[in-house]
């Protein structure tokens, strides 16, 4: 029976082999080659870390990843709290108009943006009516419009661990507090944010993470303020051919995804 099981766990591991844990290996074999193809070399890392250049744009990607994830937080809990304990009939509907976006094309949803935050476009002239943007936005090919069309990719993956986690919250539990004299922030905080705060972490590892290695929006939103670590990245591999290199950044993107989701997950296992 154990050997059937092993049999039917096959195929799933084998795919998990070949299409993730190979492409790690192959990548972490060029960022080590020499450019000349002979020989190994620690040249790639150490040219990443002895340029300036590739640190500061490391650390814009971890703020602006960071910025990304707490305005979710923040637009998300409000609204999973409201669909989870006070909207009834209507919430099955919310919850869709929530999920909608899934079945749009990224590309669609970032063109969108891009329509509707350039100079002269859909935002500016609503704000024209109200005598709000005279001089243009200036929103467009800045750090601004990536963490605005992140924000609004990402939230609903956010929305949706919190809306799981409240969900399973039995209303009995706030009631007994406030019965026993509690307010409405302490039982906040004492009751509903600890028993909801998987949902939290999964929420911020959902968001976090896939922003560290973002390069489509802050390519056609950003411009050169609002590159990414990832653009560079792409840059490597698509237009400059230093595979080498750019398997180095990559698999220091890497490295550092493992070290963001090991805090993300101790954050969890504190917090319980």
């Amino acid at each position: 029976m154990n050997n059937y099981k092993k049999w039917l766990t096959a195929p799933g591991t084998l795919t998990l082999l070949v299409f993730a844990v190979a492409p790690l290996f192959i990548m972490l074999f060029y960022s080590f080659r020499n450019d000349s193809g002979v020989g190994f070399t620690l040249q790639n890392y150490v040219r990443f870390f002895e340029k300036s250049f590739y640190l500061k744009l490391t650390g814009r990607t971890v703020i602006s990843s960071l910025t990304v994830t707490v305005i979710s937080l923040l637009i998300s809990y409000p609204l999973a709290y409201i669909m989870a304990k006070k909207l009834k009939g209507i919430r099955n509907i919310v919850l869709m108009l929530i999920i909608i976006p899934f079945f749009t094309n990224q590309l669609v949803r970032v063109y969108s943006w891009l329509i509707f935050l350039q100079d002269g476009g859909v935002l500016e002239e609503m704000l024209n009516v109200l005598g709000m943007a005279q001089d243009g936005l200036g929103i467009l090919y800045t750090r601004t419009a990536v963490v605005i069309s992140l924000v609004h990719i990402f939230f609903p993956y956010m929305v949706i661990t919190i809306y799981i986690a409240l969900e399973r919250i039995d209303n009995a539990l706030l009631e007994a507090s406030k019965s026993l004299g509690a307010s409405a922030v302490t039982t906040f905080f004492r009751v509903t944010l600890p028993m909801s705060w998987s949902g939290v972490v999964s929420g911020i590892l959902l968001v976090f993470v896939p922003c560290l290695g973002c390069f489509v929006e802050p390519r056609i939103l950003g411009g050169v303020d609002g590159m990414f670590i990832g653009n560079v990245i792409e840059d490597q591999f698509f237009e400059i051919y230093g595979w080498n290199f750019g398997a180095a950044i990559a698999f220091l993107l890497f490295a550092m995804v493992l070290v963001a989701m090991a805090l993300i997950h101790r954050m969890g296992g504190e917090k319980q």
